[in-house]
């Protein structure tokens, strides 16, 4: 594993283009991984904090940010 490497909660590396789903407020965030943020200065140019975060668009349209250690990389997805 690469130092600038992200991984999910499993150990799995997080890369652009995968899905990701994690469980939050009785429901579920998931999406395709538009951007794994490492650094501060962009993150604050898309104005999340604390990286590394991951951003992909939710199935309502919304683009979010999460902690990668709270997402799951789902591998059957295409």
């Amino acid at each position: 594993m690469r130092d600038n490497e992200v991984t999910d909660k499993h150990g799995n590396v997080i890369d652009r283009g995968d899905y990701v789903s994690t469980k939050i407020r009785g429901g579920t965030h998931e999406g395709r991984v538009e951007e794994v943020i490492t650094d501060l200065q962009r993150a604050e140019e898309v104005g999340v904090k604390n990286p590394p975060k991951i951003r992909f668009e939710n199935k309502d349209g919304k683009m979010v940010a999460h902690n990668p250690g709270t997402l799951e990389v789902d591998e059957t997805e295409e």
